[in-house]
């Protein structure tokens, strides 16, 4: 049977859902629980140069920041750290007297991993345990992993790993990496595992290396709740319950239970993560998960939008996110698609000297019918935004939003105002995407602001809105068809509501904007 440790990243790699910010009162308790359900190895965080120091943040630029939180009896555990290789300098690192962390995980990609074991012969001459993590451990070839292992042999590191950073690993991938490893590897140096539920394979996974039967010491890497970036880790609470009935583990499951319903609860409530289907489809095309997290939160977007976009992405693009080149890469996307715009003349004389109530789906939009209806007269040329208006029979519907496009009844498509990103024949008008974006990323193509924009420049003066209630973080809030609402970040929402605050402002010196609804969380 061969010999497991487990390694909790929670603290760490659990920071990518709450901005590493769980509160000085929360890493101590997580700390006390690991330690009380026995867990081998504990994470802190992340050591680096470039932060100011934060109790609350598990973000830090020193030992002795992050000894505050590690108990003076350590009880036989390990207390460790991760920095990316760049991020901190090996030279301000202290001789290891056992007061902070026992070791540090250095994390490269392979472009970057001669140099990086170089950090990483700097940080075991202090003294300390290294953990020598090769990211995107699929990504190299066989020969490129045998000359890793070889210089890995002559640092003679505490533990080599095999990362799957996309969670993209298959069984077949897993072993055949790891029998790689296990006969090439300095014996002394124990063999590491870190994974991702992209496709949820990371307790199988992790469960195939238990079958395995080797000799070698192995580390394997969890999170409690699975707590991680997109679509989460292994969780800790249910692989050391595997590991108690499958292979003589002894592990205490209630403190981790604790720590769940205590402390993880309400930043997954906050800030969900776990399987979904744009995690998945970043796995399936080897790409970094902040890019599937960047193109769910447009919420404009079809499967196969997505899986178009990430075919559109250059290879050397995928392994490390890029933020301005998804965005960039996204507007492209979007910007394709014809133009259509024989009846432009047509509505320009139409909306001619008349008001123009746009109406979104808000909940006001159905709580305040009544204003609704009683406003609209032979002067008021009515548009819904992004969907039918149930209640009222309006003149025009701007779409920009393809999803919402494949919702509408085919009937309706004739009085259709759409945006170019949107392929569709028989539609009222077929305008340039691009050209009515705004400035501010977080609501760039905000459906209610392209329409403001357009029909300002089709000469509207004066621009009535229903509807436009911005964004609750409960979602039941936020529409008046509770078939529309949907789940996402609540920082996203946050960014929605001043973005399109901010823009309302900026058009209505503009144009002449009004509510005709009560103003929820967005303002002129």
């Amino acid at each position: 049977m061969n010999k497991i440790q487990v390694l909790d990243c929670t603290l760490r790699d659990g920071g990518y859902c709450n901005d590493c910010r769980f509160g000085f009162e929360n890493e101590k308790k997580i700390v006390h629980g690991l330690v009380e359900a026995n867990v081998d190895i504990i994470e802190c965080g992340f050591l680096m140069n470039t932060v100011e120091y934060d109790k609350d943040v598990t973000r830090f630029s020193s030992l002795d920041e992050v000894a505050k939180i590690i108990p003076k009896n350590k009880e036989g555990k390990t207390f460790v750290m991760l920095t990316d290789y760049g991020k901190y300098r090996p030279e301000d690192l202290p001789e290891y007297n056992g007061v902070s962390v026992d070791g540090l995980r250095v994390a490269f990609h392979k472009k970057d991993r001669v140099v990086a074991l170089e950090e990483c012969k700097k940080i075991k001459n202090k003294g300390y345990k290294v953990f020598v993590q090769a990211m995107v451990s699929l990504s190299y070839t066989d020969e490129e992993f045998l000359d890793l292992i070889r210089r890995v042999n002559e640092l003679e590191p505490y533990a080599f790993y095999i990362v799957d950073s996309f969670g993209m690993m298959k069984r077949k991938d897993l072993t055949r990496l790891f029998y790689l490893v296990e006969h090439n590897l300095n014996e002394k140096i124990k063999i590491g595992f870190h994974s991702h539920n992209n496709m949820q394979l990371a307790y199988s996974n992790a469960q195939s290396l238990v079958d395995l039967h080797s000799d070698r010491e192995l580390i394997i890497d969890s999170s409690v709740y699975g707590m991680g970036r997109g679509a989460g880790n292994l969780n800790t609470e249910l692989f050391v319950q595997y590991l108690n009935d499958n292979a003589d583990g002894n592990y205490d499951i209630k403190p981790l239970l604790s720590i769940i319903d205590e402390i993880l609860n309400e930043f997954y409530q906050r800030n969900y993560w776990g399987y979904s289907l744009p995690n998945y489809l970043s796995a399936a095309h080897n790409a970094h998960p902040n890019y599937a997290g960047y193109l769910d939160d447009k919420k404009t977007l079809t499967v196969e939008n997505m899986n178009e976009i990430f075919d559109m992405m250059d290879e050397d693009k995928r392994i490390s996110y890029d933020k301005e080149y998804i965005e960039q890469l996204y507007l492209r996307y979007m910007a394709t698609g014809k133009s259509q715009e024989e009846h432009k003349t047509e509505l320009q004389e139409k909306i001619k000297g008349k008001t123009i109530l746009l109406i979104a789906p808000g909940k006001s939009s159905t709580e305040e019918r009544e204003k609704i209806a009683s406003f609209i007269n032979e002067d008021v040329v009515t548009i819904s935004v992004n969907y039918n208006y149930p209640l009222v029979n309006t003149d025009y519907i701007f779409l920009s939003n393809l999803r919402r496009f494949r919702e509408l009844d085919a009937s309706n498509r004739e009085k259709c105002i759409v945006t170019s990103n949107i392929p569709a024949d028989n539609v009222y008008i077929q305008t340039k995407y691009r050209e009515l974006l705004c400035d501010i990323e977080a609501v760039k193509d905000n459906a209610g602001l392209m329409a403001i924009k357009y029909f300002t420049q089709m000469g509207a003066k004066k621009i009535y809105l229903a509807g436009f209630d911005g964004y609750s973080h409960d979602e039941k809030e936020n529409y008046g068809e509770s078939t529309m609402a949907f789940v996402t970040r609540t920082a996203v929402l946050d960014a929605m509501n001043m973005g399109m605050t901010e823009m309302l402002k900026k058009y209505s010196s503009i144009v002449e904007l009004k509510f005709l609804t009560e103003q929820h969380y967005v303002k002129i």
